[in-house]
């Protein structure tokens, strides 16, 4: 059971999270408005600074493992809270997302996002997302970057089974761009809701890309696959028992 004190840490964790939020998107916010770049910057420097706060306050240490994707690809991930979020948009240079519409109207978020050229969708829509930005792809109006799309298509608890959605090897056949896979283990400290934050290492890897060539089922399959072997592996490592196969609950 977490001692006391953890919760307490959790929190003071968590608002300080949202104050620096704030306070960096003050500071840099005439600089994005006359150079898109220092987006980028903005968006480094507030991951750099939740990893660094993370570790210092409820111990929650974090290691990118792997070869950094630098150039345009697919990046892949496993999604099990905002933590891998920050740990990939940490690590990779020109990170950008396909989003939700309304983040845009989120205060911060929302300006940033298209600073760093987010893909907004409405709720329901993806498929009109995808072909715009295949669109946008092959006419060379896409920002180049790392575009960061979360295949299971919500957050997924740790130990949990969600299916795997078509949309990322359709993203894979029509953009001709590679894939890079991602798993993750930080669902074992950080949890998709609640303010608590445990101890110990959590971990983004990126896994050997996969080159352009397959067929859309052969894809899914071997991204599946690979991400969530690896995943479970890092899961294990942090001390995570996977539910067994009868259906009952993994013991934390």
């Amino acid at each position: 059971m977490p001692y006391p004190i953890q919760w307490v840490l959790s929190l003071i964790f968590v608002v300080q999270m949202y104050v620096a939020m704030v306070v960096l998107a003050i500071f840099f916010t005439p600089m994005v408005f006359f150079k898109r770049d220092m987006a980028f910057t903005a968006v480094h420097t507030y991951c750099n600074w939740v990893r660094f706060s993370a570790r210092m306050l409820v111990g929650l240490r974090s290691e990118i493992r792997g070869e950094v994707p630098t150039d345009e690809v697919i990046i892949a991930s496993k999604h099990q809270s905002f933590f891998d979020i920050i740990l990939i948009t940490s690590a990779v240079p020109r990170p950008k997302f396909i989003m939700k519409k309304q983040i845009l109207w989120t205060p911060i978020v929302g300006f940033y996002a298209k600073r760093i050229g987010c893909i907004p969708v409405d709720r329901g829509k993806r498929g009109q997302a995808v072909r715009k930005m295949v669109a946008d792809v092959r006419s060379g109006a896409a920002m180049p970057g790392q575009l960061i799309i979360f295949p299971q298509g919500t957050r997924v608890a740790a130990g949990a089974q969600k299916p795997y959605k078509v949309g990322a090897g359709v993203l894979y056949e029509q953009t001709g761009q590679a894939c890079v896979p991602a798993a993750t283990n930080v669902g074992v400290f950080w949890k998709r809701h609640g303010i608590y934050r445990g101890r110990g290492l959590a971990v983004v890897e990126f896994l050997p890309r996969i080159e352009q060539g397959l067929e859309i089922k052969a894809f899914m399959a071997r991204l599946e696959d690979e991400v969530e072997a690896k995943s479970n592996a890092l899961m294990a490592e942090a001390g995570f028992v996977l539910p067994s196969l009868d259906g009952r609950d993994a013991a934390q």
